[in-house]
């Protein structure tokens, strides 16, 4: 019922025997511990703090140093569409993942363009919220088939229905990037990793959108995801 893409190459991995810490954000006290439980149950995951809204999560950001963030898209003092967009300009390494009751179709793109990695509808079984974590933490998106689905049918409908794959267009620099921006991977984070300057990597952006034809960076991210679904 979900589809995630490769690994990353680049992204370096965890010491052997060393737990990945998550922070959960969630205003329901009740599904915060009870989320909290299971993860604390498994031996590669420990919960490293929670918290109730925003503020509190951006604190706690700092202080507990997570690798993946839970995020619920309604919270008390806060919407966690923004607390994505704030945890990815802060913190653009830590991975994040949307746990909600709302429905995955309204909400799943924003999520995607705020920086979330993977989307879990609350009512799923316990074992998709795990499913999800280990595959954002390897570098993965997840995301379920309906979703991606329709990612990839806007794609096709924004840029024709011509077979040629859009890597093709590309140079093997820029086929870099775009192999990293469908990885859900941050401006910094591919700078990073290819030993660029943030200012290189837009400027491939810039123009990968031209020879793509993309409106704008939201697009070049659909294209990209597409890619990375149909397997690259």
């Amino acid at each position: 019922m979900t589809t995630c893409t490769g690994n990353d190459p680049g992204r370096s991995h965890k010491p052997l025997n060393t737990a990945s810490r998550i922070l959960i954000v969630d205003d329901h006290e009740l599904l915060r511990h009870g989320l909290a439980t299971l993860l604390q149950r498994q031996t590669d995951l420990v919960v490293c703090g929670q918290a109730a809204g925003e503020a509190e999560a951006i604190e706690m950001l700092q202080s507990s140093e997570p690798d993946l963030v839970i995020v619920d898209i309604s919270l008390a003092d806060g919407d966690g569409v923004r607390l994505l967009k704030q945890i990815h300009e802060a913190r653009p390494q830590v991975r994040t993942i949307v746990a909600s009751a709302h429905d995955e179709s309204m909400y799943a793109e924003r999520a995607l363009r705020a920086g979330a990695a993977g989307y879990v509808n609350k009512q799923e079984p316990a074992h998709t919220i795990l499913d999800a974590i280990r595959h954002v933490l390897e570098g993965k998106l997840f995301f379920s088939k309906r979703i991606t689905d329709r990612l990839m049918h806007l794609s096709r409908t924004s840029h024709g229905t011509h077979e040629q794959s859009p890597v093709e267009l590309l140079s093997k620099r820029e086929r870099e990037v775009f192999q990293r921006i469908g990885q859900g991977l941050s401006t910094s984070q591919i700078a990073e990793e290819l030993g660029l300057s943030p200012r290189t990597i837009e400027t491939y952006r810039e123009r990968m959108k031209v020879k793509l034809n993309s409106a704008n960076a939201t697009e070049l991210n659909l294209l990209a995801l597409r890619w990375a679904l149909e397997g690259e």
